[in-house]
Order: structure tokens, then C-alpha cells, then sequence
């Protein structure tokens, strides 16, 4: 019996011959698979035994121990407290935070620009549109790492010194120490404050849901950006006033070489931030361009014809349907972002990777330290992933 006669009674279960499990495709799927998995489990053995054999052989300690021991350096900027006598687990906390806080504020300040730009690029407006052109071209043609050194090249060889510093308005100093700004000082007012526009948004979120619904099943469209500016606006001013509108600033002034008071944004921060948001706002403007342009004209000329302002076809018709195309290539263009923070170590701002790097040096624990930068910035990652699919399933179309 050949081969192509086994493999058909195989099939049509028209044998009760027993055939080899090497011609039977389902146990050659198993086999295969096994084979692999066990040539996967061969080489990372190989791996780690060669790993742990090499540092035993020089001399190289290994584990976690360091992480409790006097970090011995200081770092330049921190969220929370942090002096050099502090572990080296506070100061990898520091360069997380320094981390995080960098890729939360550009990625709030990319989609905005990034959406901007996206619209002005599809403007009727010559001008506007050839800007918006020309903005994308040039900031997608210029390597990002380049953009970060330009950037902090700027404060440091074009700003002048602190006792020249620009001051465009009252309070703001430019220098090239970084950007000045006067801030309100500490007053319990300001912790409600937050408190009650953390409880806005909650209710604005809700409102807007009530607001959808409403629509749909009456057709008639509630004022939703006048009342939720007011209420987000509205109960943090109440609450202000209710302690006693509390308005005491603290402004920066110039003492010796420096100023002080107000709070300082440093040329590395500043240099980063610019960097990665107009760097990555390029691209997302494409990505609105084009989920924008994925919606026919029709649906447009048919909002118009009902009497729809150009404002309400944007944010009724076009915009809603447009970021069921936007939502997935711009999850990856947040993710860039993210992982291109890591280049701040370039510049000099104390990221979790610079942290991380002189942490290795300072220890010898070269691989505890990579496998840390790595599983920091997988949670962060997938951290952000998670939360764009979420949103993603939330304005993606449900089939009946």
C-alpha cells in the first residue's frame, strides 16, 4: 500500500490498519512541537549554565543583596525624596518615576499636537495645510536622537545665563539652566481641589454616557462640552473660594548665580520632552490624517445636509467613526514613545535607564540591572497597551 493510500483511508476512516505515527500528520504536529520545546529548553540551559559558570569564574557575585545597600550617588531630579545615602532600590524607584513621568506628560501632549497637526494637514486653508505638511516631513526625516541633542544644545550653547535669563512674562525665566516658572505655594486648598476635580471627571464621565444615550433614543444633542468645561472648571473654583481663595505664589528670584524659589524644569527634561513629543507627534498626525480620510465624503455631505456645523460633522460623524481606524497604529506610535525615553540617557536626564547604568557600574551586577531595565519598561509597555485596547474595544463597532 503507498503512501497516498494510507494518508486517504487515514482520512475517510475507511482502514483499520494500524499506520506508522510518522505518516499520521496530528502525531507529527505533537513530535514536532516536542522537539522544539525541548531544543528551546537545551539552549537557554546552555545559556544559563555558560553564564553562571563565567561569573563564578571571575569572581562576580550575583543576586539581589545590592539592592539594599547605600546607593552612594545623587540624581539631579526626583518625585520623592532621595538623598545619596539612600539604597540603590530608592534610587531605581527615583529613575522609574523620572521615567514615568516624562512618558505620561509627552504622551498627553502628542495626541493633542499629534491631532491637531493631523487635522490641519486636511484643511482647506493653502497655507495651514502646507505648514502641516512640511511639519511632518521635516520631524519625520530627523532621527530622534539628533532632535535631542539639538534641543539641549540649544539651552546650553544658544541661552544665556541666569543673570541674563529671558523673561517673557512675569514669573517665567528662560536661562540655561532651564525654564523658571512662579508656582502657587502649598495650601490644603489645592488637595481638595484635586479632590473635586478627580470627582468632575467621574461625573463628566457618566454625564457624557447619559448624554449618548439620550441622543440616540430622542435625537436631540445636549450642550456636553459647555456643561462638562463648567462643572470641571466650576466645583474646583467653588472649593477654592471655599478656603479662602488662597493666592500666595512663590516667584522666582535671582540670588548669586542662580534663582530661587518657583520651580525649575530642567534643559535635559525640557530637551526630552520637546524631543520625543515633536519627534512622535509627526507620526501621529498621519495616523489622524489618515483615519479621517478612511471615512467617505458621503457621510460628511450628509451631516452638512441635516444642518450639522463643521465643528459638530468633526465631532459627531467623522471623528467617532475615524478612530476605529486611528486607535491600533496609534497604541504603537504611544508605545515609541515610551521606549524611546530610554534615549535620555543621551542627554544627561536621569531616566531609569541612566539610573540602572550607574547602578551596573557602581555593582558589577551587570545582569540584574539589564533585567530589571527590561521587565521596567515591559510594564510599562504593556501597561500602556492594556489601557488603549480597553479603549479601543470601547469605540470599536458592535455586530448584530
Amino acid at each position: 500500500m503507498s503512501v497516498t493510500d494510507i494518508h486517504d483511508n487515514i482520512q475517510g476512516g475507511a482502514t483499520s490498519e494500524k499506520v506508522p505515527f510518522w505518516l499520521d500528520p496530528k502525531k507529527r504536529a505533537i513530535i514536532y512541537q516536542i522537539a522544539v520545546f525541548c531544543l528551546v529548553g537545551l539552549l537557554a540551559y546552555y545559556l544559563v549554565n555558560n553564564t553562571l559558570v563565567n561569573l563564578k569564574r571571575q569572581s562576580i557575585a550575583t543576586g539581589w543583596g545590592f539592592l539594599h545597600k547605600e546607593a552612594a550617588f545623587e540624581i539631579g531630579e526626583h518625585l520623592i525624596p532621595y538623598s545619596a545615602a539612600d539604597t540603590y532600590a530608592r534610587a531605581l524607584v527615583v529613575g522609574a518615576l523620572n521615567t514615568l513621568k516624562v512618558s505620561f506628560i509627552g504622551v498627553v501632549i502628542t495626541i493633542f499636537l499629534g491631532t491637531f497637526i493631523g487635522i490641519s494637514r486636511l484643511s482647506s486653508n493653502w497655507l495651514v495645510s502646507r505648514m502641516a505638511g512640511i511639519y511632518i516631513e521635516v520631524m519625520q526625516d530627523i532621527p530622534i536622537l539628533l532632535q535631542l541633542f539639538f534641543w539641549y544644545a540649544l539651552f546650553y550653547e544658544i541661552l544665556p545665563s541666569p543673570r541674563q535669563a529671558l523673561s517673557p512674562l512675569k514669573g517665567i525665566f528662560i536661562c540655561n539652566r532651564g525654564l523658571i516658572l512662579a508656582v502657587p505655594e502649598a495650601q490644603a486648598a489645592y488637595k481638595y481641589m484635586l479632590l473635586a476635580f478627580i470627582i468632575d471627571c467621574v461625573g463628566v464621565y457618566f454625564l457624557r454616557r447619559w448624554a449618548r444615550r439620550r441622543q440616540e433614543e430622542t435625537g436631540r444633542i445636549f450642550p456636553l462640552f459647555r456643561v462638562s468645561t463648567g462643572i470641571l472648571i466650576g466645583f474646583p473654583l467653588v472649593t477654592w473660594l471655599a478656603f479662602g481663595a488662597p493666592f500666595k505664589m512663590s516667584i522666582p528670584e535671582l540670588r548669586g548665580f542662580n534663582f530661587k524659589g518657583g520651580t525649575t524644569l530642567s534643559p535635559e527634561f525640557i530637551a526630552l520632552l520637546m524631543g520625543l513629543v515633536l519627534y512622535t507627534a509627526a507620526f501621529v498626525a498621519e495616523v489622524v490624517r489618515a483615519g479621517i480620510q478612511s471615512v467617505s465624503k458621503g457621510q460628511r455631505e450628509a451631516a452638512m445636509s441635516i444642518g450639522l456645523k463643521p465643528g459638530q460633522v468633526l465631532n459627531l460623524v467623522i471623528l467617532p467613526q475615524a478612530l476605529r481606524v486611528i486607535m491600533p497604529p496609534l497604541t504603537s506610535q504611544m508605545l515609541n514613545l515610551t521606549k524611546n525615553s530610554s534615549l535620555a540617557v543621551a542627554i544627561g536626564y536621569p531616566d531609569f535607564v541612566s539610573v540602572a547604568n550607574t547602578t551596573i557600574n557602581q555593582t558589577g551586577q551587570s545582569i540584574e540591572g539589564v533585567s530589571l531595565i527590561m521587565l521596567v519598561y515591559l510594564i510599562f509597555s504593556l501597561s500602556t497597551s492594556v489601557f488603549m485596547n480597553w479603549y479601543n474595544k470601547k469605540v470599536k463597532l458592535v455586530e448584530r
